[in-house]
């Protein structure tokens, strides 16, 4: 699916005028998905079209501080301890394990 990202949205820009695009993935209820299947959003952005409020807002460089430090390495041992890809051709790929 990635693959095709590329051609998909170069065809995109192109029909819309934009310059630009974000890639959307909404993966779980909480996180917006009503369609339950493994799929991309490709959203056309130009300048200044201000689609999300907090684009609107100073941004702040991000501070590699003890919290951030510790999230990497909880990421990062929760991947040591991955069992790997499941193919479901019912719900997509999935990765195994919480």
């Amino acid at each position: 699916m990635c693959s095709k990202v590329p051609y998909i949205s170069k065809a995109v820009m192109k029909a819309t005028g934009s310059d630009s695009f974000n890639l959307l993935v909404n993966n779980g209820v909480d996180a917006g998905q009503v369609i339950f299947h493994t799929h991309i959003h490709i959203i056309p952005r130009r300048a200044r079209d201000c689609l999300w409020a907090s684009e609107s807002l100073k941004r702040h460089p991000l501070k590699l501080d003890q919290e951030a430090l510790h999230l990497v390495n909880n990421i990062r041992q929760q991947l040591s301890f991955d069992d790997g890809f499941e193919d479901n051709k019912d719900h997509g790929t999935t990765l195994i394990g919480s």
